[in-house]
């Protein structure tokens, strides 16, 4: 099976056009032979761990290995989900079971029944209330022999870095280090910046060019979210276009952006500032916007009158890192 299933698995890799290196493969072949004594309990000799935790650099194909491997596996209950949809959808479930008992362990069970393999992509937390629900979450999920993939940029130690929280933190991550099977991905060159596959377009262009650009959408002031209005430059039924004031110098939050994305395919921010001069709470809601966006597969357009390398020149946020890779990946256009 373990030969099987890693062919099965490099196919979809090389069918997108992408060819693993030598640290990709040793990755998803380890990943494969995981997997297999996973799904096969004649094979354990111990008990196993129950899900695979990948880690490394910016646009080392992390998500690209563990998509594949997720389509390969041979099981029909099994769902992929980024975290910051993940929590918006327990939050919600919760609401349904108010006033019975421990409404996340009725949560748990739900999403147990639903998907045997459960995959969290692009997994990081940022506030000690998301890790603690993900933290109490993931213990019944474990309970009820849920098989867990998760993506990050770090290592289980490290994806609540804010020192005021590293001891409530510290169970969370523990728990992912005893009972997941945690690899590093070697170092190597960040793939998504010679990617040729574009997401979107970053204009470098005055204003008014992007006014004309899009002068077809209709005028709406206000679109109303759950918790406030957003002020707009124009809309329709597939394109969103508001600026970056009204996107990330308010305090929305994920849902919010979820919400955007959900009902928009084609997302447009104009007038971006130098990031480094903008507040970090500005700078970690961009980044999550672009989290959201990109997982979501929605068209991005990004207007500053700055080339983009300026607009992103000292941003000391610590996720930018993944942010910029993957703005790389916008088809760059300058215009009067």
């Amino acid at each position: 099976m373990t030969s099987e299933l890693y062919a099965q698995a490099a196919h979809l890799i090389e069918a997108r056009g992408l060819h693993l290196d030598d640290a990709q493969q040793r990755t998803l072949a380890r990943l494969v032979e995981w997997l297999q004594v996973r799904l096969q309990p004649s094979l354990w000799r111990r008990r196993p761990t129950v899900g695979a935790y990948l880690w490394g650099g910016v646009g080392r194909g992390k998500s690209l290995l563990l998509a594949a491997l997720f389509e390969a596996a041979p099981l029909a209950s099994k769902r992929r989900v980024h975290v910051h949809a993940l929590l918006q959808e327990v939050q919600q479930r919760m609401l349904a079971h108010v006033g019975q008992a421990d409404p996340l362990l009725r949560v748990a069970d739900e999403l147990a029944q639903q998907a045997r393999l459960l995959y969290l992509d692009e997994f990081h937390v940022h506030d000690i209330g998301d890790a603690i629900l993900l933290g109490r979450l993931l213990q019944p999920l474990i309970a009820r022999g849920c098989i867990l993939l998760f993506s990050s940029n770090y290592a289980p130690a490290q994806l609540c870095p804010n020192p005021l929280y590293r001891s409530r933190f510290k169970p969370f991550a523990s728990l992912l280090e005893k009972r997941c099977l945690v690899l590093e991905i070697d170092a190597g060159p960040d793939y998504r910046v010679a990617s040729t596959q574009h997401w979107g377009l970053y204009l470098h262009a005055s204003p008014r060019h992007l006014q004309q650009r899009l002068a077809h959408l209709p005028t709406v002031p206000q679109l109303p979210l759950a918790r406030r209005s957003l002020t707009l430059r124009g809309m329709d039924s597939r394109t969103l276009w508001l600026d970056f004031a009204a996107l990330c110098q308010q305090p929305l939050a994920s849902s919010d952006y979820l919400q955007l994305c959900q009902r928009f395919t084609h997302l447009v921010v104009g007038e971006v500032p130098a990031l480094a001069r903008c507040s970090l709470d500005e700078q970690q809601r961009l980044v999550n916007f672009v989290d959201i966006a990109y997982d979501s597969g929605r068209e991005l357009w990004l207007h500053s009158a700055l080339a983009l390398d300026e607009l992103c020149a000292g941003v000391a946020h610590e996720d930018f890192s993944r942010t910029r890779s993957r703005l790389a990946q916008l088809r760059r256009e300058r215009a009067a």
